[in-house]
């Protein structure tokens, strides 16, 4: 297996849970501490640290701490992390394009005579 393969396993592998596709989601428009992930998502401290480790062990997440306070965890999304997502899905999105164009051109050179011949 390629190490760009393996990310992408490991990146499809993260997002498979509905709560961190959403912490994605959430960190994509600002920062959050842990605490306000938990409460947006309706998630125990316990639980929300656990999908938070799973989102920094595959790298899509970072953890930093304010100066003024080691306790507190900012979480912020790092946008390096999907890159091999975003070009697997870019090929996909390509390889279907191509597909549909062909055919399109099928149908519209078949047109109405091929559905009468077939009959």
């Amino acid at each position: 297996m390629t190490t760009a393969a393996f990310d992408l396993d490991r990146t499809l592998a993260a997002l498979a849970d509905p709560h961190r596709r959403r912490v994605v989601e959430m960190l994509h428009e600002e920062p959050m501490r842990a605490g306000r992930l938990a409460a947006e998502l309706g998630l125990a401290p316990p639980a929300m640290s656990r999908h938070l480790r799973v989102l920094r062990a595959n790298g899509l997440v970072e953890e930093s701490h304010p100066d003024e306070d080691a306790r507190v965890r900012i979480y912020r999304l790092q946008p390096v992390a999907f890159a091999p997502l975003t070009a697997w899905l870019e090929g996909m999105q390509a390889a279907w394009s191509e597909q549909l164009e062909a055919f399109r051109v099928h149908v519209e050179g078949t047109g109405s005579e091929g559905v009468r011949n077939e009959r």
